[in-house]
């Protein structure tokens, strides 16, 4: 049974399902359809062994603000991820993989590489497996194969693979005519009808010793800068880190353009088990399964007299009703709201630009900002205080720090923190306070085996994050805290 490898594609810049999904917070870290985050049903579904699959820990490509959401929210699902490999920067799929590729090839000179997004919805895991059974013979001739969804309906919004014959019942994979871009309505209905069209699903099967060799022969441009950032790559608390200044040497360019549509050994494996990458709220609303009026809820939302609509609240403090509303999207948080029709799907992204325009924080900052850590939120923000509500992870710590221009009052609301001031050390409870002067070196740690929540009220001239030195970081549940 050959061992894969999932290689989990973990960037993303939020702008389509926003206000839900943001730069700081991308979809694929949100829980949209389930109670299980895009990126943990992603990881879950390429673990374990299935049939003829034997899936090794996950190697995962992403971002350095998400490294720590990474390994959280593996954690939290039982998977002991793998290699997680930070890009200095987004630079699209194909410098990506490839360092992928070049890492794993290190490795095993044999290994089999599954490249998939982090933030596609896949329901039916166990044809989703068949499906990657196929692919594992044409791999065995040296083939690149690529995963094409059957079309359920004409859509814009996705690429399309053209099939030289139209698939068969089996399922097995078929050589690929050619890439097709994201086509307008009537030829997206020709396509469809034509029965020898795919949607493009960006997932991919291959050998990593074939990859390169196709970037080699197709995209030389790329094999020096990403092979350099893999070689000079730094270990930093278990991530690798890939090399910064050759890193940013390497083309902003995806795997399709750089190799896919100019290599001439790819097949294409059929799938027809159900297949989504959430790119709109109208999509969100088909994989939610609307009722019999055509109407989703999601949260604190209540539907009167709507109609296939969908109205979403992702606060815990904040109702959002609707009443006569057909054909509406209506998603609120603490801080946004989007109310827009639901043919507008994929116009979502200029809200993000017109708020970014404006200069707003919610375009591209998430309510909730985490870190190593936790989290905290700010709750009330005014001219010379601001309120927080702060969570801490079992056996977590923040930094040791102190601040220029503002004191801090701590409350804790639920489990025990251990508190430096200074010289003191103090265990604080349950409805206990402290205060931290202006100045005072101060510290706060979880020692318990559950959360810690504490209320924090900041008074001074200057409330910014920037307003902070830090003294010392401690190591947190195995890796480097920042406060």
């Amino acid at each position: 049974m050959p061992l894969i490898t999932p290689v989990i594609l973990c960037g993303g810049s939020g702008t389509r399902l926003w206000p839900l999904s943001r730069k700081s917070y991308p979809k694929q870290f949100v829980p949209l359809v389930d109670e299980q985050t895009l990126f943990q049903a992603s990881a879950k579904r390429l673990s374990g062994t299935s049939g003829k699959l034997d899936f090794t820990a996950p190697t995962v490509l992403t971002g350095s603000d998400f490294r720590f959401i990474v390994t959280e929210q593996l954690s939290a699902i039982g998977i002991d991820p793998g290699a997680i490999l930070i890009e200095p920067e987004g630079r699209n799929t194909a410098p990506a993989i490839f360092a992928a590729a070049l890492y794993l090839v290190e490795k095993d000179p044999e290994a089999i590489m599954l490249v998939a997004p982090s933030d596609h919805v896949v329901p039916d895991v166990a044809a989703f497996h068949t499906a990657i059974e196929k692919g594992l013979s044409a791999i065995e001739a040296g083939k690149l194969v690529t995963f094409g969804i059957k079309p359920t309906h004409a859509e814009t919004a996705y690429g399309y693979l053209e099939l030289t014959a139209e698939p068969d019942a089996s399922g097995s994979a078929v050589d690929l005519k050619q890439f097709v871009e994201k086509p307008d309505a009537d030829r997206a209905a020709e396509m469809v009808a034509a029965g020898t069209f795919l949607w493009n699903a960006g997932i991919f099967l291959f050998k990593a010793k074939d990859i390169i060799a196709a970037f080699t022969k197709y995209a030389p441009t790329l094999t020096a800068p990403v092979t350099e950032a893999v070689d000079m790559a730094q270990v930093d608390l278990g991530f690798l880190r890939l090399d910064p200044e050759a890193w940013t040497k390497a083309e902003d360019i995806s795997i399709d353009y750089a190799v896919m549509e100019k290599a001439d050994n790819l097949a294409v494996v059929p799938f027809d088990g159900g297949w989504s990458d959430l790119g709109g709220w109208d999509a969100v609303w088909r994989e939610a399964g609307p009722d019999e009026n055509g109407v989703v809820t999601s949260g604190d939302a209540t539907a009167i007299d709507c109609k296939d609509s969908l109205i979403r609240s992702d606060s815990d403090r904040l109702e959002v009703v609707g009443i006569g509303l057909e054909n509406i999207m209506a998603i609120a948080m603490n801080d946004a709201v989007l109310v827009a029709d639901m043919s507008r799907a994929q116009d979502v992204k200029k809200a993000v630009t017109a708020l970014k325009a404006k200069g707003a924080d919610q375009a591209t900052q998430f309510p909730k900002d985490h870190r190593p850590w936790g989290w905290f939120e700010s709750l009330v923000v005014g001219g010379r205080f601001q309120v927080k509500r702060i969570h801490v992870h079992p056996g977590a710590a923040l930094s040791l720090q102190s601040h220029f221009h503002r004191s801090e009052h701590w409350i804790v609301v639920e489990g025990t923190a251990r508190v430096t001031v200074d010289d003191e050390v103090q265990l604080v409870t349950e409805n206990q306070s402290v205060y931290i002067p202006l100045g005072a070196v101060h510290r706060m740690e979880n020692p318990g085996k559950v959360p810690m929540v504490l209320i924090e009220v900041q008074t001074g001239s200057y409330v910014g994050e920037d307003d902070i030195i830090r003294y010392e970081d401690v190591y947190s549940r195995g890796q480097g805290a920042k406060g």
